[in-house]
């Protein structure tokens, strides 16, 4: 979600609801990319240039024009942008992929009629009267809702999840609508076959979309964490929870990369307990939140980690998670066949696949799995593996011209582990990766 500090009144917008709004809102963006592409054509051709019909509909402004109708749309047609553009954003013009990377950062918040109408129809009328107060400025805001702070007539302080009115409705169609719009002015390389993520997408976006399963997923995050010193989660208020509003109580702490500034301990100790953490979800707990979002993560003034946003949660059966162990341990032993044999067993191979391509792909686990390998602590603050591992992702691409993307829930774990690896680099930490991972892969593969 986007914090309190990213918000403005500005960025208030009325939500199109029904799918024939949504519909005609991404019309007039197709409408938008051919007349920009028009106009940029009349100019290169007043310059005596012959430019492609391909690379008009390239041009950075059109890529703003995708960007800011997605983000005024939100839902699942601003998630299908936040998807692509941590999924496939090597794949993508550059100018395209740098604006949905924005999605990631930005959304509008809702106007107060559409928010007093979500309350309304869920908590009834005159609700306002079990609060002493109710902030009607959002706190965050995301793809799917935005989150106001309330206060109880008892004085119990909350933070209140209010889903985007429609949004649950047009998933389907937003997903069909925007691939196909994309598909169309050929934004997606006709060789990715993206069919399977826009398939995860749609499957993902409906749980993100029922809170009483986010609240259900809370409750388990919170009963794990039951006493734990290092981290909490906030308790669901359930008679205020709905499907579309999601009532926790209020945690008050402060973002999570505010800590760069601390000492070099502060920022370890924070950094192993996430890793810790990401860990036993991974291989014991089979549930992960997978959203690698830094508002997610709060810092508490006592040292605690909080924990929020458990709608992007997912559950991984233990085959799954055995696959996932073999992979992990076959990156840390850095044998090239055990590599292949896991890869194959997680699906990032077929046993068909080209001899160059496995080879390719084995090379990209073992530079992905490199902090789990190296001996002593891993400099995250001086790495440079995210840069080495995405060159490597476009050379296979356009040297082998293969389109199969990995599986969706491996793809979904992928933005968990980048997540984490960007706010390690970011807080500048130091950790013994090999020697945490060790015991979590040395047991259970077969």
């Amino acid at each position: 979600m986007v914090p309190e500090s990213r918000i403005s009144p500005l960025m208030a917008r009325r939500i199109p609801q029904s799918r024939l709004s949504r519909l005609m809102q991404l019309g007039r963006l197709a409408g938008g990319l051919a007349g920009g592409a028009l106009g940029e054509g009349v100019r290169q051709l007043s310059q005596g240039q012959r430019p492609s019909m391909q690379d008009l509909l390239l041009i950075p402004s059109n890529a703003g024009r995708l960007a800011d109708r997605l983000a005024e749309m939100r839902g699942a047609a601003m998630k299908v942008g936040q998807l692509l553009s941590m999924e496939a954003g090597e794949f993508l013009p550059r100018a395209f992929s740098q604006a949905l990377k924005r999605l990631r950062d930005e959304a509008h918040t809702m106007p107060l009629i559409q928010l007093k109408h979500v309350l309304d129809a869920d908590w009834g009328q005159g609700w306002e009267k079990r609060f002493r107060h109710f902030s009607y400025a959002p706190v965050a805001a995301a793809s799917i809702g935005q989150v106001h702070e309330a206060v109880t007539r008892e004085g119990q302080r909350l933070a209140i999840k209010i889903q985007y009115p429609g949004i649950r409705d047009s998933i389907d169609s937003d997903v069909n609508n925007v691939a196909g719009m994309l598909k169309l002015f050929r934004l997606i390389p006709e060789a990715i076959d993206f069919e399977p993520l826009l398939a995860e997408a749609k499957k993902q976006l409906h749980q993100e979309a029922d809170y009483l399963r986010e609240a259900e997923w809370l409750i388990q995050v919170a009963e794990r964490l039951d006493g734990h010193p290092r981290f909490e989660a906030p308790a669901v208020i359930a008679s205020l929870t709905t499907s579309r509003v999601l009532a926790m109580s209020y945690l008050e702490g402060r973002p999570i990369e505010d800590l760069d500034q601390a000492d070099a301990a502060a920022r370890t100790r924070v950094a192993a307990a996430l890793l810790d953490l990401s860990l036993r979800e991974v291989f014991e707990w089979g549930l992960v939140q997978t959203d690698p979002n830094f508002a997610n993560f709060r810092y508490a003034g006592d040292g605690r980690i909080q924990l929020l946003d458990f709608g992007a949660a997912r559950q991984y059966p233990e085959e799954r998670r055995e696959a996932f162990r073999a992979i992990v341990k076959a990156g840390v032993e850095g044998a090239p066949a055990a590599i292949e044999r896991a890869a194959i067993r997680v699906g990032y191979l077929g046993s068909a696949d080209p001899s160059n391509y496995r080879a390719g792909i084995v090379d990209l686990i073992a530079t992905a799995t490199e902090p789990a390998r190296h001996r002593g602590g891993y400099d995250f603050g001086r790495s440079d593996l995210a840069r080495r591992a995405s060159e490597k992702v476009i050379d296979l691409r356009l040297r082998e011209k293969f389109g199969r993307l990995p599986p969706p829930d491996i793809l979904f774990l992928h933005r968990k582990l980048g997540g984490l690896y960007l706010l390690f680099r970011h807080l500048r930490t130091t950790l013994p990766v090999r020697a945490m991972v060790e015991p979590f892969i040395t047991v259970g593969v077969s």
